[in-house]
């Protein structure tokens, strides 16, 4: 056997050989698509859905309220001068009871032009009698006015009104009612709240959580008990966030900005805070 015949036989060796691995892998391939055709393919899982409520309580530890002082002068700077000496003194009347600084936050100051409505002056002609003469000429003027336009009112600038709104956060509540008759003596106006809060309020929602969760187990165990059926595991879980119920108290409204005799302090009761939260289970049985 010559070189050439050696060379064609060992190429007719090698595109055989080729061929079989080739078959081969579709043989493979097409096994494996099979295979993946049934995953996932099994028998229907029975289960069960139960919705779980609880409720958590908490005596608030946070008290909230806003406060506004408002001055009208003639000009932006006077206003300035005026508005940022009444915010300054309620300011100090804060931090007296205790509240930190960083449980004061200014929510708004704005200057604004100070607008009222003036009455244009309606001119009058004057009126003779039937009798009477106008000039050296004699000529007769009528009794009766003739029409004449009387011009509209107009809203003219006569100052500016500048307003600073505060909103601070009491986390002695004893104080609540002596700071608010202060502040109200101090001449601000809007002042509202308070409105009473948990400062944790990740403790509580979860505590009223882990009563929903308890809530649907138990209501899981007595529906799998009268089917006949045991629970094997929870297949699907979701919580409803909850809600809360957060008391408020609005203690007292405007001042007209002069200062006054101390009032009497308000009773501020803080009472209760609920908070409620509902989940949703999915559960397997068998």
């Amino acid at each position: 056997m010559n070189e050439q015949q050696q060379k064609i036989r060992a190429w007719k060796i090698a595109t055989g050989l080729g061929g079989i691995l080739i078959l081969l892998f579709i043989v493979l391939t097409i096994k494996e698509l099979a295979s993946i055709g049934h995953v996932g393919d099994s028998a229907p899982v029975n289960t069960i859905t139960l919705n779980g409520t609880g409720d958590a309580y908490a005596i608030p530890d946070v008290a909230t309220f806003t406060f506004t002082v408002t001055d009208t002068e003639k000009t932006v700077a006077a206003a300035q001068t005026k508005a940022t000496a009444a915010a300054n003194a309620a300011l100090t009347i804060v931090r007296a009871a205790g509240v930190a600084d960083k449980d004061i936050r200014t929510e708004n100051y704005s200057i604004n032009p100070h607008y009222e409505y003036q009455n244009a002056v309606c001119p009058q002609p004057a009126v003779y009698s039937s009798g009477a003469s106008s000039g050296s000429g004699g000529v007769m003027i009528p009794s009766t006015a003739p029409v004449v336009y009387c011009p509209s009112g107009k809203s003219v600038i006569t100052g500016y009104d500048v307003s600073e709104s505060v909103s601070i956060k009491l986390r002695d509540l004893s104080k609540a009612g002596s700071l608010l008759a202060s502040l109200g003596s101090a001449g601000v106006q809007n002042l509202n709240g308070p409105s009473f809060d948990v400062d944790n309020p990740d403790a509580i929602q979860a505590e009223a959580r882990g009563k929903a969760i308890s809530d649907a187990r138990n209501k899981a165990n007595a529906l799998a008990s009268e089917l006949g059926v045991r629970i094997v595991r929870v297949v699907s879980f979701s919580d409803n966030n909850g809600s809360y119920q957060r008391p408020m108290v609005y203690a007292m409204d405007s001042s007209t900005g002069a200062a006054a005799p101390k009032a009497a302090a308000p009773e501020i009761v803080a009472g209760q805070q609920k908070v409620t939260d509902t989940v949703t289970v999915t559960y397997q049985i068998q």
